[in-house]
C-alpha cells in the first residue's frame, strides 16, 4: 500500500493558514494587554483621586470645631496660648498656630493661589498656579490626660475659657470637674514635585504634601501621589441665613473674609487633578484642557496640556459641620 506525504503546495498553504490564525491570537493578546494595562491606570488614578479627596474631607469639614468651648473661634482674651512654634505656618495677621491678636478673630481657615513656591512662611517648595489651605481645628472626639502624646498639642476646654500646650500628661493640667482635654490640629496642604524611582530611571511625580503641627515644630508628609493640582472654592454665607451665597476664589477672598466678621465659611468646593506616573505607552499626544472651577472666565483656571499623561478631574463640595453654627457638631 503506497503512502503519500503533503505537496509542497499543501505546506505552502497549511503555513499561510497558521500564520494567519497566530497573528489573529497575537493580535487580540495584545489588545487584551493594552487594554487590561489602560484600565489598571484608570483604576489607579480613581483609587488616588478619591483617597485624596476622602483625606482632604475629613480634615477641612472639621474646620473651626472647638469641642466645648463655647467662643466662635479662639481668642486670646479667653484663651491661654503657649509661645509660637518653631518655622510656624502663617500669612498675614492672627494666622499662625495660635491665637495672639486681641483685634482681629482668629483665622482657622485661610487658602492662597501660589505665585511662587513660598506660599505661605512654613511653604518652600510649592508648585505655581496651584492652591494651599491652611487649617485648624480640634480632633472630634475628645481624650484623657493619660492618653496625651508627647508630640502634640492640645487644648482643655473650660466652657468659656480654654488651654492650649503639648502634652504629654504631665505638661498638662489636672483636668477640672467642667473641663475636658481635646488634640489640636493645624495643617496646610499643598502640591510639590518629588523624585521617585521606577525601575531603573527616575521620575519627577506631583504630591500632594501637608505641613503638620507637632510640638517640636512643623513635619513635611506625603499624602498622595499624584496630585497634579489643587484648587478651593469658598462658600460664603453674606446675610447670615445660613445658606451659600457666593463662591470665592482665593484671589477674591479679603482679610476680613477668612476673618469671617461680617461672613460665615460654610463650604469648600475642591478641585483634584490627578496624573498618572508615567506616560502611556498607548496613547497618542494631544491637547487637552482641564477646568478648575470658577463662574466666569477671568476666575476659572484653565490648565492644557500636549503630552501621553493620563489625567483626571475630581471634584466635591465639603460643607463645614460648623460653619455659622453656635452650638458645635461632632
Amino acid at each position: 500500500m503506497k503512502q503519500f506525504g503533503f505537496t509542497l503546495i499543501e505546506m505552502m498553504i497549511a503555513l499561510v493558514v497558521g500564520a494567519f490564525v497566530l497573528s489573529g491570537v497575537m493580535f487580540i493578546y495584545i489588545s487584551m494587554k493594552e487594554t487590561t494595562g489602560d484600565t489598571l491606570e484608570i483604576g489607579e488614578l480613581q483609587e488616588s483621586g478619591r483617597l485624596a479627596m476622602d483625606i482632604l474631607r475629613k480634615d477641612i469639614e472639621l474646620t473651626g470645631f472647638w469641642g466645648t468651648y463655647y467662643g466662635s473661634t479662639l481668642d486670646v482674651a479667653n484663651v491661654t496660648v503657649p509661645a509660637a512654634p518653631s518655622g510656624d505656618c502663617f500669612k498675614g495677621t492672627n494666622n499662625g498656630s495660635f491665637p495672639n491678636d486681641p483685634i482681629t478673630n482668629f483665622i482657622y481657615i485661610y487658602g492662597v493661589t501660589t505665585t511662587t513656591s513660598s506660599a505661605i512662611n512654613c511653604i518652600s517648595s510649592a508648585i505655581t498656579n496651584s492652591d494651599v489651605i491652611q487649617i485648624k481645628h480640634l480632633d472630634g472626639q475628645r481624650i484623657s490626660i493619660a492618653n496625651s502624646l508627647s508630640n502634640q498639642y492640645y487644648f482643655m476646654s473650660k466652657y468659656n475659657q480654654g488651654s492650649l500646650s503639648a502634652g504629654t500628661s504631665a505638661n498638662i493640667a489636672p483636668l477640672s470637674p467642667n473641663a475636658s482635654l481635646w488634640g489640636y490640629s493645624h495643617h496646610a496642604y499643598y502640591i510639590s514635585e518629588q523624585t521617585y524611582s521606577l525601575g531603573s530611571k527616575s521620575i519627577i511625580v506631583p504630591v500632594l504634601m501637608r505641613k503638620r503641627l507637632t510640638a517640636n515644630g512643623f513635619t513635611t508628609e506625603s499624602i498622595m501621589e499624584g496630585v497634579e493640582n489643587l484648587r478651593f472654592l469658598y462658600g460664603l454665607d453674606v446675610d447670615g441665613d445660613n445658606r451659600v451665597d457666593t463662591y470665592k476664589t482665593a484671589v477674591q477672598m479679603s482679610d476680613t473674609d477668612w476673618q469671617q466678621t461680617t461672613v460665615n465659611i460654610l463650604t469648600v468646593q475642591i478641585f483634584l487633578l490627578i496624573r498618572a506616573f508615567e506616560e502611556s505607552a498607548n496613547a497618542t499626544a494631544s491637547t487637552k484642557t482641564y477646568v478648575l472651577g470658577g463662574d466666569t472666565e477671568a476666575n476659572q483656571r484653565k490648565l492644557s496640556f500636549n503630552d501621553k499623561y493620563r489625567r483626571a478631574l475630581f471634584v466635591s463640595t465639603i460643607h463645614l459641620l460648623n460653619g455659622g453654627d453656635q452650638g458645635w457638631r461632632l
